[in-house]
């Protein structure tokens, strides 16, 4: 069968309902996937742009911790594919099964969803998670699956060795079996020929239905006695009975080593976003052959403004300006300024993350900081200089990044 009509036959349930809580405060009011990156978009759009540029067009989204934010940018955002031609992205809220229960684990949550798989009836579903920044192609994974007659593909990541005990790590034979899996392992084992790495779980998953459905029916009767986790359940019963096989990674973008980012903590979440400012970023935003797409805005073109009276003219270097920005007789310096932001006279921004809407009053210096939407900055407002003060009011981490949450009243 072609590859073409292999697509067509997947069915794609991306698990989105993340509370993100390492994230906190940027996911108080939002589920993790929802979370804006790189000015212009949310964290989910990247996968959801991998679909669309991989050929795979049966998606349901499934959501659950604090959904409204997530369920309203796909509905605007990403509802361009013809229903007519079985071609949708939906969003699907936990249905409980009349249990009244939430989502217990990876596994449970596409158990939750069997109906779903049911009436749709795939040869192959494609399980992805909607919390990751990086650019693949899954029809590649999917060519791969269909010529191994694998029962289960799974995307594979090389780490270095100290990031173990955060993923699932792999053991797999020459011709790519995997014949061993530990879920977040205290230490993983290295990669033949390649001391300090080890092979981890990218969370991409490629079953054969049937198999799918046999797996999840069989984790469900074991009740207390299982977690409901792919990575600790389901995937260890099944490299002792069936093929399974891993997929290494290859970035579409054609960067080596492949990108790859779970910006699940804020330091994380902050390096990611800081180097798009770079003069040459890990990440490519402006690939043409592989853009990334997202609800747009109805905003203006972004200015700067100059305050000849007052002697001061506005500085912009290193730093990603989104439509509606207005930078007025103030300078900003290595800095993400999302949708609406506004930076008044005699201000400095230096090292940060400003969410939509983002008012910064004259005279303000914001240094090492991530602002949430609609929050307005008074005049003459000091932010990521005193850390201790900071700490009083903000979030600050470790190394210094302080997080105003989102609409915060000074």
């Amino acid at each position: 069968m072609p590859l073409t009509e292999e697509l067509k036959e997947t069915l794609t349930l991306i698990l989105a309902g993340g509370q993100g809580e390492r994230l906190k405060p940027l996911t108080l009011s939002r589920a993790k996937p929802a979370v804006p990156f790189g000015g212009a978009y949310r964290i989910i759009d990247f996968t959801l742009s991998n679909c669309i540029h991989s050929g795979v067009r049966r998606i349901h989204v499934l959501t659950q911790y604090q959904a409204r934010s997530l369920e309203e940018h796909i509905r605007f955002g990403w509802n361009f594919l013809p229903r007519r031609l079985e071609q949708f992205i939906s969003v699907r809220p936990p249905h409980h099964m009349g249990t009244g229960k939430w989502y217990r684990g990876t596994a449970d949550a596409i158990y939750q969803n069997l109906d779903t798989i049911e009436e749709e009836d795939p040869r192959h579903v494609l399980i992805l998670s909607g919390d990751h920044i990086y650019k693949m192609d899954y029809g590649r994974m999917l060519r791969q699956h269909v010529e191994t007659e694998a029962k289960l593909t799974i995307g594979a990541v090389k780490i270095p060795a100290h990031e173990a005990p955060r993923f699932g790590i792999f053991e797999c034979s020459a011709d790519g079996r995997v014949i061993g899996f530990q879920e977040k392992p205290q230490t993983g084992r290295e990669i033949p020929g390649e001391p300090g790495f080890c092979l981890g779980s990218m969370g991409i998953y490629i079953f054969e239905t049937d198999e799918l459905v046999r797996r999840l029916n069989a984790d469900a009767e074991l009740g207390p006695e299982s977690a409901h986790d792919f990575g600790k359940d389901v995937i260890p019963r099944m490299i002792e009975e069936v093929d399974v096989f891993a997929h290494s990674f290859v970035d579409q973008g054609g960067a080596d080593p492949p990108y790859w980012r779970d910006v699940g903590t804020i330091d994380a979440f902050y390096d990611a976003n800081l180097d798009l400012c770079s003069v040459e970023p890990s990440f490519n935003l402006y690939s043409e052959d592989w853009p990334t797409y997202t609800l747009w805005h109805n905003d203006p073109p972004a200015k700067t403004v100059l305050d000849e009276p007052e002697g001061r003219r506005a500085e912009v270097a290193d730093t990603l300006m989104c439509p509606g920005v207005v930078v007025s007789g103030a300078k900003v310096r290595r800095s993400l300024l999302s949708n609406r932001v506004y930076v008044g006279e005699g201000a400095l921004i230096e090292d940060s993350i400003l969410f939509s809407g983002v008012q910064i009053g004259e005279g303000a210096r914001v240094r090492r900081a991530i602002i949430d939407k609609w929050t307005s900055v008074p005049p003459g407002t000091e932010i990521g200089y005193d850390l201790e003060g900071d700490g009083d009011r903000f979030t600050v981490t470790d190394s210094g990044i302080v997080v105003v949450p989102n609409g915060y009243r000074f």
